[in-house]
């Protein structure tokens, strides 16, 4: 009997998880802002009204879309001619946002339908509104909706702004641009991600469902992709009819018992709970009613986000009724990295010719392929959301949210393989996608194709916040902490340890982009009552999704236990990106032996091996292994000392001040990995030797000058300066690896730290050197690397 009773509570709850709507309710600000008069100085003539803008279209967030403005009681787009970031400006600050981080043009946001209102809008940018800019006046373009203009705005709303001013949907409620999946079964709504579930649309102040008749297994892939997922899995229909059914008999059943109950109550407070549990039971099946939005959806399965597919909406005062149906169901099959299951996860496999590199967040970064055991890029000629998706896909990923141009995620090195790739959609690799090959006029590093990946929400950003910054993007860290009664509190990290590898991770966590600073104090920043140390020891690779994933102590155990020696941050949407030139390494390598009375100094920044200590000086000499270092910034963000220039160190001896203790590693390795000799580099005079062009110098070491290297310029250190060099003096003959790295400490925050390392086969005959084969660290596949690492300077005969 109590078996059977806990199988009707299951079944009876299992309805109401299928059927019964989520309701969120919106709450919008009041219209406080003023109408504003303002002369007109340019065409069009501003409205009377203050202009209505809105920002449409998918994918995108709340705070970027294809820009729309009501006017003549009519919405209508902006063609992208002559639009600039000035005229974005105007806009996002019409929308109540600080600034523009960025336009798009060509739709990227989809195309808008209706009129085209303004076309060559120049912006000065002091507007108030963007009917005050210059253009050809209202109505009058020469456009169609394929050259509809966007913005993206930064996420920062102005101070005191009170009318929002944006419009997250449509007016026309037929739009659908957020989608979700609500799980059943109980088990289910505790886990993250949610694989399975009743798919539901945004709808209203609330969230509706999709009647499954036609439902097909495309509409669940483009579902899946969306939320996150590579792949989709088939739904056990059945099982949710049979508790569809067997729910709705139990409602039934409990509300005749629930009438008799009433008639027939011992006790007034039992008549009570009847009463209010029939009402909970109408109130439910009222609910059921103008539930369905949804009733036909038609993908191919190439679309990359559900609005793109063709859809029947209900009509107009239509009972909203499924005849026949139920509310759509899906299950997904998620990527290795979001999969619980480690059995399942070692049959999940993903591409092992593609990665992406860059990027600040997971599922996003510059798109690379391997070619001949050599990682190479994609040019962004032509690039668009199905490629993107695509390459999304077979790396485990969901459906594009962004085609990224331009290098968004950096600039990559090496070959640039692939151009003009036109893929539709299916395709299990960007390997089978028509593309061009490259010629060397095609494209450069600049035109670097990126993607940004719709990923599972995993909840992760609820456990984290930062307290007492000046902007979201710095403070203290604080974790989220369950004690053993079930009760929630926040506690502090210990600040002993913690550095820009940690650092990364608690900024990916946070969704803000690349870690600048990771601080060991944070007195400065005392504004929360949190005094509870919960984490110390955190030790991350720099690759976790979470502290949580991270080593910490089982205890905790910080000798500096108050809250001031608590761990911090600062985030940052950019960063830079260092690489060496390595052919140049090659080219001017060569062997001095070099007279001990003329290296004092490098003996006093300890440039020599230890074995120069028990030379006779100044007698002698020590034979140098020198080479020159062109290190260019690839990155979207100056690399500047992580110290002050009131910290740096002033060095007597060469005259010059240390911005950075080491800059740069030497190491000369065998086979085997060890090190037979070393050497480092300080980084005295950090500056932009020279630029690309269009790209000015910023960073000048005369004079006591701002040190630095500004994106697209680079710092040669030359090989016949002090300590540009590894003292080889008791390296005997034989095949070597000579290995460079840059920023070896990661003191200062990059994009990508994988290509700091650079490689070269050596063969010296205790005489002569010579360099062949240098790359950069990851430039090849990790077999190339294992056969070049373990028989150095074998892997090309023509050593010469």
């Amino acid at each position: 009997m109590e078996k059977s009773r806990r199988g009707q509570q299951l079944a009876l709850s299992l309805l109401f998880g299928l059927l019964l709507p989520s309701c969120v309710t919106q709450t919008t600000p009041s219209n406080a802002a003023t109408k504003t008069t303002v002369k007109p100085t340019a065409t069009p003539q501003p409205q009377t009204e203050r202009l209505k803008v809105r920002l449409t279209g998918y994918p995108r967030k709340h705070n970027e879309g294809r820009v729309e403005l009501f006017y003549k009681g009519e919405w209508g787009t902006i063609c992208d001619d002559d639009f600039s970031i000035t005229n974005a400006n105007v806009l996002c600050r019409q929308l109540g946002f600080v600034s523009a981080t960025g336009w798009t043009h060509s739709a990227k946001y989809g195309k808008g339908q209706g009129k085209i209102w303004l076309d060559n809008v120049q912006c000065n940018g002091g507007e108030r509104s963007i009917d005050h800019c210059k253009s050809r006046g209202w109505g009058n373009s020469d456009c169609t909706h394929d050259e509809d203009a966007g913005v993206v705005c930064k996420d920062e709303r102005i101070p005191g702004f009170l009318d929002s001013n944006v419009i997250d949907s449509q007016v026309d409620e037929n739009r659908v641009e957020e989608v979700r999946l609500r799980p059943v079964v109980t088990t289910a709504k505790k886990k993250l991600p949610t694989t399975e579930g009743v798919v539901e649309v945004k709808y209203k102040d609330g969230w509706a469902q999709i009647c499954d008749l036609g439902w097909t297994i495309k509409n669940t892939h483009v579902v899946c992709g969306m939320l996150g997922f590579p792949h989709e899995r088939k739904v056990n229909k059945n099982f949710y009819k049979h508790l569809k059914k067997q729910a709705a008999e139990k409602v039934s059943r409990s509300k005749v018992n629930v009438s008799a109950g009433g008639r027939q109550t011992s006790t007034a407070k039992a008549n009570s709970k009847s009463k209010q549990s029939s009402a909970g039971k109408r109130l439910y099946l009222e609910r059921q009613k103008n539930y369905f939005h949804l009733h036909s959806v038609a993908c191919t399965g190439t679309e990359v986000h559900l609005a793109a597919c063709p859809l029947e909406f209900n009509k107009p005062n239509a009972t909203f009724a499924c005849h026949g149906g139920m509310a759509a169901v899906v299950s997904c099959m998620p990527g290795p990295l979001f999969t619980q299951n480690s059995s399942l996860k070692k049959k999940l496999k993903i591409s092992s010719n593609v990665r992406l590199k860059g990027g600040a967040r997971l599922g996003e970064g510059r798109v690379e392929v391997l070619k001949d055991n050599e990682w190479g890029t994609v040019c962004d000629d032509r690039w668009n959301l199905q490629s993107a998706s695509v390459v999304c896909r077979e790396l485990g990923f969901g459906s594009a949210k962004e085609a990224l141009t331009g290098a968004r995620m950096g600039q990559g090195i090496g070959p640039i393989y692939m151009n003009e790739v036109k893929c539709l959609g299916q395709e299990k690799s960007i390997w089978n996608c028509p593309f061009k090959n490259i010629t060397s006029d095609d494209c450069k590093h600049m035109e670097d194709a990126g993607v940004r990946c719709n990923i599972p929400y995993m909840g992760l950003e609820n456990s984290i916040r930062l307290t007492g910054g000046r902007t979201r993007y710095e403070g203290r860290v604080e974790v989220l902490s369950s004690n053993s009664n079930g009760t929630q509190s926040w506690g502090l990290i210990c600040g002993e340890g913690w550095n820009t590898k940690e650092a990364r991770v608690a900024c990916r966590q946070l969704g803000l982009g690349y870690a600048n600073q990771g601080l060991q104090e944070t007195w400065y920043w005392d504004s929360s009552n949190v005094t509870d140390m919960l984490m110390s020891g955190v030790k991350c690779t720099g690759n976790e999704m979470a502290l949580s994933q991270c080593q910490h102590h089982k205890t905790v155990s910080c000798q500096k236990a108050g809250a001031k020696f608590s761990a911090g941050v600062i985030c940052s949407e950019t960063a830079s990106d260092l690489v060496l030139n390595a052919p140049m390494v090659q080219e001017s390598v060569y062997i001095e032996d070099r007279p001990l009375h003329m290296l004092y100094c490098a003996a006093e920044e300890d440039c020599l091996s230890k074995s120069a200590a028990k030379a006779d000086w100044p007698y002698g000499h020590r034979r140098l292994l020198r080479f020159s270092s062109q290190i260019h910034n690839i990155g979207r963000a100056d690399f500047k000392p992580k110290a002050g220039r009131h910290s740096w160190v002033w060095h007597a001896c060469h005259g010059h001040y240390h911005s950075m203790n080491i800059f740069t590693h030497y190491d000369l390795m065998n086979s085997n990995g060890t090190k037979v000799a070393e050497g480092h580099k300080a980084s005295f005079c950090l500056e932009d030797t020279d630029c690309q062009d269009s790209v000015s110098k910023r960073y000048e070491c005369a004079n006591f000058g701002d040190q630095g290297i500004t994106v697209g310029c680079w710092d040669l250190y030359r090989h016949d300066i002090d300590c540009q060099w590894i003292d080889i003096s008791d390296v005997k003959p034989g095949n070597y690896i000579l290995q460079v790295v840059i920023n070896p400490n990661q003191e200062v925050a990059e994009s990508d730290f994988t290509n700091n390392a650079m490689k070269c086969n050596c063969k010296y005959d205790g005489h002569r050197i010579w360099l062949h084969n240098c790359h950069i660290g990851d430039a090849f596949s990790e077999e190339a690397e294992r056969r070049f690492d373990k028989y150095p300077g074998q892997l090309n005969n023509q050593i010469s």
